[in-house]
């Protein structure tokens, strides 16, 4: 059993730290962005170094008190967020936001965990370099907690995702050992990848406090295009004919709904529309070419072609970087519009590329028997990740289908594990997927997590509760 982050054991950790370490536990600290879920804990700590954040691991361990890392706060699936159990102590990396060197000859930066996003892109940057990870939340959420989360974005069509952008870790172990596993190579096979390990496991193994980061050379030029298709299966013909065309040079392949549009019009009206009408289906290709390249002659041959294939019966090619912003700007905004609007289900899922067409049609058609729900189907097409998200009709608010919530849930993500899917692509699985992980991962990986978290963490106070049942 763990025990409480009391005033007794706050006393005594707060003798071996810097003054100013120790905070309240902020309501910041203690929610999270879609409002599900309301934590608890007994104070914050916030260390500025890896050794106070051994010093703080090691304490918690002699003490039994459970440890939930915190990053940006910006987690989806409550990963971030205690509810409940003995007062915790939330381990904040903000303080550790250095970047510690980097190598633009080698493609590497040494970069601590509480660097957020934008800060990293913007000093590779600096170094005319690029680091691809692009998401919505770029802005607030931080390295540390987009490795622990293994987080994908719009660029892992080309990329990868967290875990591919990473070579070498440093990090806290349960017992508050200190692992100096941050090297800066692309080779090295001696022995268990503890950085593949630690990289998507949520903070329950251990706390990353610094991360060796792969760079790349910045495209020299770069353009996209909406291009409005017929229906998913037309689209992902489309993905499939640019592939052939433009190969490496796409970085993203988005497919979007027109309800996402239908929305936007809806909760922000004066946000201007590509579209005089709005069109079913749409896809958001982008480009990163390199010297001589010509994205707009390139988008431009590939929709010549595809309006002879019958993929395509519309588009608008950005005719300018600001453009291009613009097309994005409208794809990232979609999620706000539906935070706004209020869904009754929200499904972060992967189905093989194959498979996509049919189940977009098969989820549709089923949850229309079931109630007339609007749905906006969109997201990463290239790399088979879509958000699902249903919604009440017009005029009616989430809480009136509260009741058959679950239902609606069950029924996505049965069909995504019947078509070989995930029901968690990119967001994790946190504290809100614990019962999808027990129902849909097959026992031998389950006995396996469940090996693995008793051998690292065995008082099990590293983020008691994500991702394993009564872990902790």
């Amino acid at each position: 059993m763990l025990n409480a982050a009391d005033p007794e054991f706050l006393n005594s950790l707060e003798d071996l730290l810097p003054s100013g370490t120790l905070r309240a536990a902020e309501p910041r600290y203690l929610e999270e962005p879609r409002g599900r879920w309301h934590g608890i804990a007994g104070a914050v700590a916030c260390p500025s170094t890896v050794e106070e954040v051994a010093a703080i691991v090691r304490a918690c361990a002699a003490a039994r008190v459970g440890i939930v890392p915190w990053g940006g706060g910006t987690g989806l699936v409550g990963g971030q967020i205690m509810g409940e159990g003995p007062l915790p102590l939330v381990l904040s990396l903000e303080r550790m936001n250095r970047m510690r060197a980097i190598y633009p000859q080698e493609n590497v930066m040494l970069a601590e965990a509480g660097m957020i996003l934008a800060d990293v892109q913007a000093a590779a940057e600096a170094s005319a370099r690029l680091f691809p990870l692009t998401l919505a939340s770029q802005g607030s959420c931080r390295i540390g907690g987009n490795l622990s989360s293994n987080a994908g974005g719009v660029n892992v069509l080309r990329y990868g995702n967290a875990r591919d952008l990473c070579l070498g870790l440093e990090a806290v172990l349960p017992d508050g050992s200190i692992w100096h596993g941050l090297k800066r190579l692309r080779k090295d096979n001696t022995g268990y990848d503890l950085r593949g390990l630690l990289i998507g496991a949520e903070g329950t193994l251990g706390v990353i406090t610094a991360a060796a980061l792969r760079l790349f050379p910045k495209p020299a030029s770069e353009g996209a295009a909406l291009l409005v298709v017929p229906n998913p299966a037309a689209a992902l013909r489309l993905l499939a004919l640019a592939g052939e065309r433009l190969g490496g040079g796409i970085s993203a392949f988005e497919l979007l709904s027109g309800v996402g549009l239908e929305f936007l019009a809806e909760t922000m009206p004066d946000k201007k529309q590509p579209f005089g009408a709005i069109p079913d289906w749409m896809v958001l290709i982008d480009l990163g070419l390199a010297e001589g390249g010509d994205p707009q002659a390139a988008l431009e041959a590939l929709f010549e072609v595809a309006v002879a294939e019958g993929l395509v019966s519309d588009g608008v090619i950005a005719q300018s970087l600001a453009q291009r912003a613009a097309f994005w700007d409208l794809r990232e905004t979609i999620p706000l519009a539906n935070r706004m609007i209020g869904a009754v289900s929200s499904h972060d899922i992967s189905v093989p590329l194959g498979e996509i067409a049919r189940f977009i049609d098969r989820a549709g058609r089923a949850l229309m028997q079931i109630g007339p729900w609007r749905i906006n189907c969109f997201g990463h097409l290239g790399d088979g990740n879509l958000h699902y998200n249903v919604f009440p009709p017009k005029g009616q608010k989430p809480q009136d289908f509260k009741g058959i919530r679950d239902q609606v849930k069950t029924l996505v993500h049965d069909l995504v594990d019947e078509l070989g899917g995930s029901v968690s692509a990119e967001h994790g699985i946190g504290r809100l997927k614990v019962d999808d992980l027990e129902r849909y991962g097959s026992g031998a990986k389950l006995a396996a997590m469940r090996a693995i978290k008793a051998a690292l963490d065995p008082l099990g106070i590293m983020n008691p509760g994500a991702v394993l049942r009564g872990a902790g």
